[in-house]
């Protein structure tokens, strides 16, 4: 507590002790006229004071402050006499942990007085409840702290003698176990000896282990149908049978904890709900007080201080940047945002005492949280009003009861960081570049970490990946216009709808693409003189920002989402469903377009491709009846006959169907986005999205647009076509969903058929690169596959978009012996199911080695080393699943009359003997054409 807020608080308690009931109330312009300090100043002290909870603040204007009255007034003395008593060693003062001791976990808690008082009390109630407590459901939005709160309730548990202290929580995750019931029931509940194949002893389940604990049931609305139902039996009789077994055998006490973030009522049975007394709803950061949420600031940044055993200061523009920040990653994504900065201020002030970070380090895509945050006045000032202009965390003892944190970092960053600078700074890089190199690593480790919970790395990144940040920045520009003049009455999602409608024509422009608006619309918006206004100022705005002539049609468009976007609810919009194969390729473009529109007329229907197509029809009609509102619906599809279905569904719905092939995540934004405006026909949106060609980016406007607009495509060639192109295609494929690039198809081919399939697939496709066992010689990257298996496949697919041609060489790489056996064994193991590569390794490489001596193909030709080697791993994998190879009776007896044949199949029935399989001539084929390709028969 500082000086002034300690004479505040003297003269609050003086003021009271004067009155018998202790209820006098003191306001901030009395507190500041008697002390004579300013009243901004004394209202951050009083509001401190109310956080502390030393101090009531009333709802009535002006706003009043009273002592708390839970505590006698003489407490209060010996409390303020205590916080002057000068600390000792032994209390460093530091910013105080959500949790402290064993004994109280739950009075820690940010908020338990506040927005977690009613989460408090349930949790409490649930786990004390005789005789055994009561089962609960903890629901919240992603981030908002559902695991780190099971945890505090099993903490809590076993602080009061509820659960012995050698006790364990069991954590488990339903999404691990979604699809496949079985398996899910012999993690649960084990299974007895002889289940299945491979069952040769009898195995416990997670039961088992929470016999007399606490199970934590994570993603609970990913549990099957089944699934449910077996945990609802268990709940009701304690008993359960393993996977095998018939007759419920065994018995356990278990008390279940599940999470959700979705709602329980429409995402699990109501029999299963119906067991589920207690629903635990956590707040989102957004609906959190201001000093909650500073709060939350203060005690991340004290465990980054921790870590790092320096002090960090952060400025008041910065605390707001990081809360402003904040979108639907609540306080996961609060802790990545804070996790950065912190991790860039260690980079920036490695070699000193403290760590000072001003707005200027903070990366763009935080930093345009104090934008955001300017907007919404209200909390902009109460956050004022809880900062001083400078917050300094010193490094504490960090002592957590509860150590388990879903988005705690596995590794510490600071060591990482700090490694990696010395061994650049040995190299003699100078500080820019290494700073600049460690930056980007930075992001790299943290996004790879967070995209597991489910949320972009900081604000606006998931809008960021299609519209450019000047754009981004230019629509918060004209919300507030708009906020101005038309006043707050407009929907949440008004910057992403608006920034995705400026970025679309934009894209039109650079294509020279004209349109003019139809009569309909300019009608439409004559009703509406003042948002047509202020659509003609945003289009000299707009034209002004880019230094470009924006044409006067626009302003009806404009005009024209402007009445959209007011925030009440359009009757008859126009649905929309997006059906691709996969097990959740739709489901994760509607999941961006959600969290970015807030829309709720779009539906998902995953296909696997196992599933048949009545399956696939009967889904699909579903949908679209769930979203149709009685304008039609769009159906947007990848491929296959999704494309043919559009008909029939029709006719079986009585609803009104459009369908749209090769379907890709900016297409599912701008059919969603154009769907909800005002007044839009089914025809008009199909007819409009025909020719999308996606968002614009800013590094060519207004040059004319040269690129090729077919979909891009990279080429995984191999000898067969299906053994070392289809790994290759997984891991490309990895990658690109990381960056949520599902546009881009991965194909793989046979070398054999390159030159016979090539043309086509130029014709339907833009080639940016080739990789793999040969050089298609296309006017285009090709990385060989010793290139391609030594480099970081994030940064390879970085350096293809961008067009860096150059730096994806051609140039064979040089390997010792030991180096190609190190990069064949990665490539294995990284890639190869049910191999044992350690076991394997060696007889591949004498194999290897044996063909190149036998046909004299000479020791430096490494790729054909490499290539030939994985080539023959995956033969090898193949025959152990049964699944090798396919050729045709022609090209199985060419092989007799190939005078090269007989030396290759010596060879292969040695692997054989070593391996002891059985090889078939289909494998030999392929095996051939690759050394013949090499010796150049």
């Amino acid at each position: 507590m500082n000086k002034r807020m300690e004479k505040i608080y003297q003269y609050t308690i003086q003021k009271s002790d004067s009155n018998s009931y202790g209820e006098v109330a003191v306001t901030t312009n009395e507190i500041a006229q008697a002390l004579a300090i300013q009243r901004s100043n004394a209202s951050k002290d009083l509001n401190q004071l109310v956080r502390a909870g030393k101090l009531i603040k009333t709802e009535s204007r002006p706003v009043k402050y009273l002592l708390n009255q839970d505590m006698p007034v003489d407490q209060y003395v010996e409390s303020y006499k205590q916080e002057r008593a000068p600390r000792t060693k032994q209390q460093p003062q530091h910013v105080q942990t959500p949790f402290i001791s064993n004994e109280d976990v739950f009075s820690k808690i940010i908020g338990i007085n506040g927005s977690m008082k009613n989460a408090g009390e349930q949790a409490k109630a649930a786990i004390l409840y005789p005789p055994k407590g009561l089962n609960c459901l903890i629901t919240g939005p992603t981030g908002s702290g559902k695991t780190y709160f099971a945890h505090a309730m099993f903490q809590f548990a076993k602080s009061n003698n509820v659960i012995e202290a050698d006790k364990e929580l069991i954590v488990f995750n339903c999404a691990d176990y979604a699809n496949n019931p079985e398996l899910l029931m012999s993690h649960l509940f084990g299974y007895a000896k002889g289940a299945f194949t491979g069952a040769d002893e009898e195995k416990k389940g997670v039961i088992d282990q929470a016999n007399r604990s606490m199970l934590f049931l994570d993603e609970i609305h990913r549990l099957p149908p089944e699934g449910q139902e077996m945990i609802f039996y268990f709940m009701d009789h304690g008993t359960y049978s393993r996977l095998g077994e018939t007759g419920k055998h065994h018995s356990a006490e278990v008390r279940i904890i599940g999470a959700t973030t979705e709602d329980p009522n429409s995402s699990l049975l109501d029999t299963f709900v119906r067991r589920i007394p207690i629903n635990i709803q956590l707040p989102s950061f957004g609906s959190r007080p201001a000093f909650e949420k500073v709060d939350l600031v203060k005690v991340m940044v004290s465990h980054e201080a921790h870590r790092i055993q320096r002090t960090i200061s952060l400025t008041e523009d910065v605390v707001k940047a990081l809360i402003g920040s904040v979108s639907y990653g609540n306080i996961g994504q609060l802790k990545s945002n804070v996790q950065l900065v912190c991790a860039r201020g260690f980079l920036n002030h490695m070699h000193e005492e403290q760590i000072d970070i001003w707005i200027e380090d903070v990366p763009e895509g935080i930093r345009s949280g104090l934008i955001l945050l300017a907007d919404n006045r209200e909390t902009s000032t109460e956050l004022s009003q809880n900062l001083e202009s400078k917050l300094v965390i010193q490094p504490n003892e960090d002592s957590l009861s509860i150590q388990t944190d879903s988005y705690e970092l596995p590794y510490n960053l600071y060591d990482i960081i700090g490694d990696k600078a010395e061994l650049l700074k040995a190299d003699g890089i100078d500080q820019e570049t290494i700073n600049h190199f460690i930056s980007t690593d930075i992001n790299v480790h943290l996004k790879s970490f967070y995209k597991d919970h489910g949320f972009s790395f900081y604000a606006d990144n998931k809008l960021s990946e299609f519209v450019d940040r000047k754009i981004i920045e230019l629509t918060n520009r004209i919300y507030s216009m708009v906020t101005k003049r038309l006043g707050s009455d407009f929907q949440s999602n008004f910057v992403y709808a608006m920034s995705l409608h400026i970025s679309s024509f934009l894209k039109k422009l650079q294509l020279g693409e004209k349109r003019e608006a139809n009569d309909n619309i300019r009608e439409m918006v004559t009703a509406y003189p003042e948002e047509l206004k202020l659509a003609q100022d945003i289009r000299e705005y707009i034209g002004e920002w880019f230094s470009l002539s924006i044409p006067e049609s626009e302003i009806y468009y404009l005009a024209v989402l402007l009445v959209s976007l007011r925030s009440a609810s359009q009757v008859g919009r126009i649905g929309v469903v997006v059906g691709a194969h996969g097990n959740s390729t739709a489901t994760s473009m509607v999941e961006v377009v959600k969290q970015l529109l807030d829309i709720d007329q779009v539906a998902a229907v995953d296909m696997p491709l196992d599933m048949p197509p009545k399956v696939a029809v009967e889904k699909l009609k579903q949908a679209v009846l769930s979203v149709n509102e009685g304008s039609g619906v769009l159906l947007l599809v990848d491929m296959g006959s999704l494309v043919t279905f559009n008909e029939q569904i029709q006719r079986e719905t009585g609803v009104f169907v459009h369908t749209i092939d090769m379907v890709t995540t900016p297409l599912v934004l701008e059919s969603v986005r154009k769907a909800s405006v005002f007044g839009t026909s089914l025809d008009d949106l199909y007819e409009s999205l025909k020719n999308f060609h996606g968002y614009s980016t800013l590094d060519s406007l207004p040059a004319p647009l040269t690129e090729n607009h077919l979909p891009k495509a990279i080429l995984a060639i191999c000898a067969s076509g299906e053994g070392t192109a289809i790994h290759i295609k997984e891991m490309i494929q990895s990658t690109l969903a990381k960056k949520q690039m599902p546009d881009i198809e991965v194909l793989t081919i046979s070398a054999v058929e390159l030159e016979q399939r090539l043309p086509e697939i130029q014709k339907q496709y833009q080639v940016i690169a080739a990789t793999g066992v040969m050089d298609p010689q296309l006017a285009a990257p090709f990385i060989t596959l010793e290139n391609f298996i030594t480099q970081n496949t994030d940064e390879l697919i970085d350096k293809l978009l961008l067009n860096h041609q150059e730096l994806t060489t051609t140039e064979p790489v040089e390997f010792s012996d030991s180096k190609t056996k190190e990069v064949c064994l990665d490539y294995l193991e990284k890639n190869f199911t049910f191999l044992n590569p350690q076991k394997l390794i060696d007889p591949l490489l004498q194999f290897t080695k044996d063909i190149m001596e036998n046909w004299q193909i000479e020791k430096q030709e490494q790729g054909f080393f490499i290539n030939f080697l994985l080539h023959a791993a995956g033969m090898v994998e193949r025959v152990v699943l049964q699944q090798p190879l396919t050729a045709t009776e022609e090209e199985k007896e060419n092989l007799k009359n190939d005078s090269e044949y007989e030396a290759l199949h010596v060879q292969v029935l040695s692997l054989s003997r070593v391996l002891n399989l059985v090889f078939p001539k289909a494998e030999e084929v392929y095996l051939l054409d690759l050394i013949e390709r090499q010796i150049g028969k």
